[in-house]
């Protein structure tokens, strides 16, 4: 039997490469493992740079944020105390909380804006916000209103013979609406308007008994549903650091009120055949209209500057009577006057849920003119134009229910206007 010998030189080399490779293959196994470790390492480290980045953005936008607000003068103490709550009363992270300051307070600014802008001016900043808001409303409108009249004729140029007469009309009109409105997208929204009426006029004449001492005075009242109107609200453009809010919208009024075209004049003191009072007080316009708004609104925190151009064109409306004359009818077409509608102000919030604005409003309307069946030109009539300029103070706050109640006091500043008018509002929405 053969065997099979190595020399003891040629046995050394490949003892050697025995060893090597067995070293070598016991020892991939460990490093592999160590590069995958390696790189795990590097990859959590990335992810934590990159949040630590993050925050370090956040913070800045904040440090940011409250050195502008503490140099437009509302100072660090109102904003910690607008941080800890928000309109709903819901906490807010606090300053132990830095991974959530920044973000929060941003979101907060934003809401707190736009709470602002639909509080202080409702009708020219709607919110666009998909849900339905419940809007019901009071006002109370007072007007006083003197005439001199002159029976007679001047002699000599100087000396007045025959009777004055001094009427007098004290007015009261309180009308209760309830709106419906909701926001089909984040710009645009409809709503619908249901208003009841009641008036109360008291006239005073001079002349009763024949003496133009004595007076008479006659109260007239009447109710019913006003003029019910629809309208629409599209925002184009939001407000951003070049351009304001600019709105859009456009309303539509129906003739659901009594008409003030053919009330009947009657003599309510047998003692004065001077005064003659409406057996009927109306309750609306009596012709259909489209009013054309365009608003802009600027924020300057914590100053709101708004302005609104407006134009109501009234149709033309044919009555079978318009006459005031007892046992009289006269037939008609009345054009009411357009109106030119220009307002203007500025709103300060005072904090996250009260408010207060001042504004001016005026309202330009044409002369009405009316034209008989078969006649070519419609006529003027005497002492129908007007300019109705008033002078608005208004505070809104929010409540924590979720209701927020607004209120404004207007003032006449021209004898168009009315005296004074007091509105209440609340809405909430669901």
């Amino acid at each position: 039997m053969s065997q099979f010998h190595i020399s003891p030189t040629r046995a050394a080399p490949l003892i050697l490469a025995a060893l090597v490779f067995g070293t070598g293959a016991a020892a991939a196994e460990p490093a592999e493992e160590a590069s995958a470790d390696v790189m795990r390492q590097i990859h959590a480290l990335g992810e934590q740079l990159q949040v630590q980045q993050g925050e370090i953005d956040r913070l800045r936008a904040q440090v940011e944020e409250l050195q502008l607000a503490q140099a437009r003068g509302r100072g660090l103490t109102g904003q910690a105390v607008a941080r800890t709550a928000e309109p709903g009363g819901q906490a807010l992270p606090s300053a132990d909380t830095p991974l959530q300051v920044g973000e929060a307070r941003r979101e907060e600014d934003a809401r707190r804006r736009e709470q602002e802008k639909a509080l202080v001016i409702r009708e020219h900043a709607p919110l666009f916000e998909k849900r339905f808001t419940v809007d019901t409303g009071f006002s109370y409108a007072y007007y006083d209103r003197r005439q001199l009249t002159l029976s007679g004729f001047l002699a000599l140029d100087a000396i007045f013979l025959g009777t004055i007469n001094l009427d007098q009309s004290k007015a009261t009109i309180a009308t209760f609406d309830v709106t419906g409105r909701y926001g089909l997208s984040d710009r645009f929204s409809i709503e619908g308007t249901l208003p009841y009426v009641f008036r109360d006029t008291r006239f005073v004449s001079g002349g009763a008994g024949g003496a133009s001492t004595a007076l008479s005075e006659v109260s007239v009242r009447s109710q019913g549903m006003g003029d019910a109107s629809i309208a629409g609200y599209y925002q184009l453009v939001k407000e951003s650091a070049r351009w304001p809010d600019v709105v859009a919208s456009l309303r539509v009024r129906a003739p659901t009120g009594r008409d003030p075209f053919g009330l009947k004049l009657i003599s309510a003191d047998p003692d004065n055949t001077n005064l003659n009072v409406p057996a009927n007080l109306p309750t609306g316009s009596g012709v259909w209209s489209a009013t054309a708004n365009i608003s802009v609104l600027r924020t300057y925190d914590p100053v709101i500057l708004f302005g609104n151009l407006g134009y109501i064109y009234n149709r033309p409306q044919g009555f079978d009577d318009i006459s005031p004359v007892v046992g009289t009818v006269t037939p008609a077409e009345v054009s009411l006057g357009h109106t030119i509608q220009v307002s203007g102000g500025l709103a300060i919030a005072l904090n996250d849920r009260a408010a207060v604005s001042f504004s001016a409003a005026s309202a330009l309307q044409s002369a009405t003119h009316t034209r008989s069946p078969g006649d070519l030109f419609a006529y003027r009539v005497p002492g129908s134009s007007s300019n109705s300029t008033t002078l608005n103070i208004g505070a809104s706050y929010v409540l924590p229910s979720g209701w927020t109640l607004n209120g404004q006091f207007a003032a006449g500043l021209t004898q168009d206007a009315p005296n004074f008018v007091f509105a209440m509002r609340a809405s909430r929405p669901f």
